[in-house]
């Protein structure tokens, strides 16, 4: 088995990654606030969040608060289980 076998190519990117570990930490969290903890714009946002929601990481609950839409994020047990594998592997890696 490769030294890299386990990094999830899912986790590549410095957005996706920063999304993993805020909802690692957190319960929920809605949209306004992971921007502005990544600092990124709405549709970059809006398309990493779509990326893990397809892969069944991350799960997306739609509400109303008055007239206004929130969405919030959660991660799934098969989230947490693919990010911890993939810190493990990162670890693992360093230790070589």
């Amino acid at each position: 088995m490769g030294l890299i076998d386990n990094i999830n190519k899912l986790f590549d990117h410095r957005i996706r990654l920063g999304i993993m570990s805020i909802l690692m930490v957190n319960d929920k969290v809605d949209f306004t606030r992971l921007k502005e903890l990544l600092d990124v714009t709405d549709g970059n946002l809006a398309s990493h969040t779509k990326t893990l929601e397809k892969a069944k990481y991350i799960a997306v609950e739609k509400t109303f608060i008055g007239r206004k839409p929130n969405t919030k994020y959660g991660i799934t047990k098969e989230g947490k289980k693919a990010f911890n594998k993939h810190i493990e592997a990162l670890e693992n890696l360093i230790k070589q």
